[in-house]
C-alpha cells in the first residue's frame, strides 16, 4: 500500500509524515498541559476520594457498556458535572459509563461549550 506524501510543519518548517506529531508541536503541548495541571487542585479536593472510588467500581459493574458507543466502558462520568452541582456527586442518576474515547472526545467538547 502507498504511503501518504510527507507534508510540510506550520511550526517548524520540517516535513514529517502524515499523522506524525512536531516535537515542536509536542514540547509545546507538554508545556501547556503541565501549566494547566499545576493551577488544578488534586483529586481529592475535587471530589474524587474512597466514596467516590466504590460509588463508581459499583456503578461500572452495574453499567458496564459505555452510554454512547456501546463498547467497554473504563470511566463513569458525571452528567452535571461536580463544580456545577458538587451535592449530586455520589448521586447514581447523575452518572454515566463511558469509553475513554467517548470521554475524552465528546464529553469534554461538551464541557468546553457548556453544556452537561
Amino acid at each position: 500500500m502507498p504511503r501518504r506524501a510527507l507534508r510540510i510543519c506550520g511550526h517548524c518548517g520540517k516535513t514529517h509524515l502524515s499523522g506524525e506529531q512536531c516535537a515542536l508541536v509536542a514540547a509545546r503541548d507538554k508545556a501547556r498541559k503541565q501549566r494547566a495541571d499545576a493551577r488544578r487542585p488534586p483529586a481529592r479536593q475535587r471530589g474524587y476520594d474512597g466514596e467516590w472510588e466504590k460509588a463508581r467500581a459499583d456503578y461500572l459493574l452495574a453499567y458496564p457498556s459505555c452510554r454512547r458507543c456501546g463498547a467497554k466502558a473504563t470511566l463513569v462520568d458525571h452528567i452535571i458535572p461536580i463544580r456545577t452541582a458538587p451535592g449530586r456527586r455520589l448521586d447514581r442518576t447523575n452518572f454515566q459509563s463511558l469509553c475513554d474515547h467517548c470521554h475524552n472526545a465528546w464529553k469534554q467538547a461538551q464541557d468546553r461549550k457548556g453544556t452537561p
